[in-house]
């Protein structure tokens, strides 16, 4: 396994994580694998730039470990697409390369971190637990705002060019993770697990439904859409 971590000792488990790795080195992804589940996490990999970033902006992961040197798209590229795109997911860059100048233009390219090769598992899951716990704190903002619209987490409105639009309770909870998401493609999939909590899908047109209702309430007696359907993918909100 080239540039290969230390052995992990016993990790205190800590709050689950959905946890991204893009390795291309199968060895050391199968370990990151194995090694974050047994620390109660769960963590999906991809072998190269590409097929990770695409995991990464059609999916809903709480941090990234992105190896900077892939096949396909570098890491950096991969780090740099999924900014533009206003994939805010916190990042730990890994690499072999660890000179200041290194480490400067990987963080500078939207890493949040940068952990060089070979390192032990304890340190890596304690920086990506940083990771997270950050992103949450920043989650805990009370006020999304996209454009001219806004929801209000603690007050339960949802105001768009200052008028107040009411929502259903899953209507608001399906616009609060829209709006969460805001720039990102949100699939049916990530829907159903995150705001139906259903893992499997009951082949329904829930979403449909709710979705229709959603975007005739919050685009009905404006001049723009907010609420776009990506065909073949899932839905956007973004203010154009």
């Amino acid at each position: 396994m080239k540039n290969a971590p230390v052995a992990h000792e016993e990790i205190a488990y800590s709050d689950r994580m959905k946890i991204l790795v893009i390795e291309d080195d199968r060895e050391a992804a199968d370990y990151l694998q194995k090694a974050l589940t047994e620390a109660g996490h769960t963590a999906h990999v991809a072998g190269d730039g590409e097929t990770g970033f695409a995991l990464a902006d059609s999916g809903d992961y709480d941090v990234m470990i992105v190896d900077r040197m892939l096949p396909r798209r570098d890491g950096l590229s991969v780090i740099a697409g999924l900014r533009s795109r206003g994939n805010t997911t916190p990042v730990l860059i890994l690499s072999a390369l660890g000179e200041v100048d290194d480490r400067v233009t990987g963080l500078r390219a939207g890493g949040d971190d940068y952990l060089t090769k070979p390192y032990a598992f304890s340190e890596l899951l304690a920086r990506v637990e940083v990771l997270n716990r950050r992103a949450s704190f920043k989650e805990a903002d009370t006020v999304y705002r996209i454009g001219d619209l806004e929801l209000d987490r603690l007050s339960h409105t949802v105001r768009r060019g200052g008028r107040e639009i009411s929502l259903q309770p899953r209507e608001f909870k399906l616009l609060e993770y829209l709006m969460r998401h805001a720039g990102q493609v949100v699939t049916r999939t990530m829907l159903l697990e995150n705001v139906w909590d259903y893992h499997f899908d009951p082949q329904t047109n829930v979403i449909d439904v709710h979705v229709s209702r959603l975007r005739g309430k919050i685009e009905k007696g404006f001049d723009s859409p907010i609420l776009h359907t990506v065909r073949g993918a899932g839905y956007m909100l973004k203010a154009t």
